[in-house]
């Protein structure tokens, strides 16, 4: 819902030291930042919360960072931004996974599947609806159309998840029903515009 806003304050807060790390391989930024989420993941497991939180947050920064590097040094690629989303795939599955087991739940763990499914429904509805776009040229760029959850929104959630772990499952239900409804906002706009 903000990443076209915050994404200007990213790369505006990011250029300076992209600019300084331009000989650095942005396909090592982005293996330190998903390094860095299976470490939050690791440590959610135990127990580690506060850790997990600053772990999560650094992969975020470096998930930032790596294509603003690329972009300094004019080193985009196809298999960077494939990798870069790969990464933070595996991130978003491990975290709230860790979370589950670091608890010892006694219950069930149908949130936790629940939110995994909707959340990869989700992902998998945009990224077919941004090659469809464009094939089909419906749209001037290949931007998505907004929903209520994207990036920054996710980044916020799985911090929740991580500062507060025993209300998991509720947040969990709450993220899996605002995943949902941006699913369904984007099968809205795909059955307006891809007639």
């Amino acid at each position: 819902m903000f990443d076209a806003s915050l994404r200007r304050v990213k790369d505006r807060l990011l250029s300076r030291l992209a600019l300084a790390l331009k000989s650095v391989s942005p396909l090592a930024i982005t293996g330190m930042g998903l390094l860095a989420g299976l470490g939050a993941a690791w440590c959610a497991a135990r127990g580690g919360y506060w850790a997990a939180l600053a772990l999560f947050w650094l992969g975020r920064i470096l998930d930032g960072l790596d294509g603003a590097v690329a972009r300094a040094a004019g080193t985009q690629s196809a298999l960077g931004g494939y990798l870069d989303l790969m990464a933070d795939f595996m991130v978003y599955a491990a975290i709230p996974i860790a979370i589950w087991w670091g608890l010892r739940a006694e219950q069930s763990p149908l949130a936790l599947i629940v939110m995994l499914a909707v959340f990869y429904i989700n992902a998998a509805s945009w990224m077919l609806l941004s090659a469809l776009v464009e094939k089909t040229d419906a749209m001037t760029s290949v931007s998505m159309p907004t929903g209520l959850i994207e990036g920054f929104e996710t980044i916020f959630f799985y911090s929740l998840f991580l500062l507060f772990p025993a209300w998991a499952r509720e947040l969990f239900w709450v993220f899996s029903a605002l995943v949902t409804f941006s699913a369904l906002q984007r099968v809205v706009w795909a059955w307006r515009k891809l007639k």
